[in-house]
């Protein structure tokens, strides 16, 4: 039987730039994955893309030969991959990403290439493996109460920053991260967070507490920078309080990871971490969760995703 496979596209992706990407894209299927019933559809909304992705999932499970296992492709940012990893995570089902987002940040921290010529060739490359997610339960956005997580749960400043990012009316791509950075700055007050690691009760007051698996958001801020997504394993970076001139001298060096030798940064690691706080919400592969408490879990080996092994991208 052919390999089942479906692409699922945001045409609006990268400002239109998924959508001149697509011919190329597709030329690289066709002619380089043999033996394949290759399906294309194109998303007109978040809300459409979810229910196409949704969709495809449910139609290649219910005819699955794990032998030869489908495969799910989705193009456009990292809101696209959001809504993939959750569609098959716990299957056999494997998950490509051809990123064309603004951000492409879970590419980034798994190691996956950054461009989308680059992306389809490391899927018709063959190579696949399994990493781990983060499982979150508490009471979501849209009524949810379970959800899977790539890159970083944030519930601090960087929460905040990232949800004044995502109601901007004019978008000015990853910039927009950092003007909305020095706004959210000039008025931010740290946190008093109570948390739970590994069972231990923990209070902090804190800027931010950063739960990583793949360990980049924000269009390529590295906030954990020695998350490994496949060592079974969350990554946790506490920033502890500084003054606004600190926490500004400290945001470039983010997108190096350089800012983690700062005395005010501390790092752990666990396998299962509860965020509560007053004045708190949560975002997670730059969309919105909800109101804390979190519920966060590394959930080992539960995706399989195709592309080349790497360290995570630059």
């Amino acid at each position: 039987m052919p390999r089942s496979v479906h692409l699922i596209v945001n045409p609006k992706a990268g400002q239109g730039r998924a959508r001149k990407a697509l011919p190329s894209v597709l030329n690289v299927l066709r002619s380089q994955m043999h033996d394949i019933d290759l399906q294309v559809q194109q998303t007109s909304s978040p809300t459409d893309a979810k229910a196409r992705i949704k969709a495809a999932s449910e139609r290649m499970l219910a005819n699955i030969d794990e032998s030869n296992p489908p495969a799910l492709l989705v193009m456009g940012g990292d809101g696209m991959v959001s809504l993939g990893l959750n569609a098959v995570a716990g299957t056999p089902v494997r998950l490509g990403l051809i990123p064309v987002g603004t951000g492409n940040d879970f590419a980034r921290g798994v190691g996956l290439p950054l461009t989308p010529d680059e992306g389809v060739a490391a899927i018709v490359a063959g190579v696949e493996r399994q990493i781990d997610l983060t499982y979150i339960e508490g009471k979501l956005t849209g009524g949810a109460t379970r959800r899977w997580v790539g890159s970083v749960v944030s519930t601090g400043y960087d929460a905040r920053v990232n949800r004044r990012t995502n109601r901007r009316i004019v978008h000015i791509g990853a910039l927009g991260y950092g003007v909305d950075a020095l706004v959210e700055l000039a008025k931010f007050q740290p946190l008093n967070y109570r948390m739970t690691i590994d069972g231990v009760r923990r209070d902090e007051v804190a800027m931010f507490v950063a739960v990583g698996n793949a360990g980049y958001f924000g269009g390529g801020m590295h906030v954990c920078a020695e998350a490994d997504p496949a060592d079974g394993l969350l990554d946790l970076t506490i920033v502890h309080p500084v003054g606004r001139a600190a926490l500004l001298r400290l945001l470039p060096q983010m997108y190096t990871g350089k800012f983690v030798t700062d005395p005010c940064v501390e790092m752990l690691r666990a396998r299962q971490v509860t965020i509560d706080g007053d004045r708190m919400f949560g975002m997670g592969d730059g969309e919105e969760l909800g109101a804390v408490p979190l519920d966060c879990t590394c959930v080992p080996n539960i995706l399989w995703l195709l592309g080349s092994a790497g360290p995570a991208s630059a």
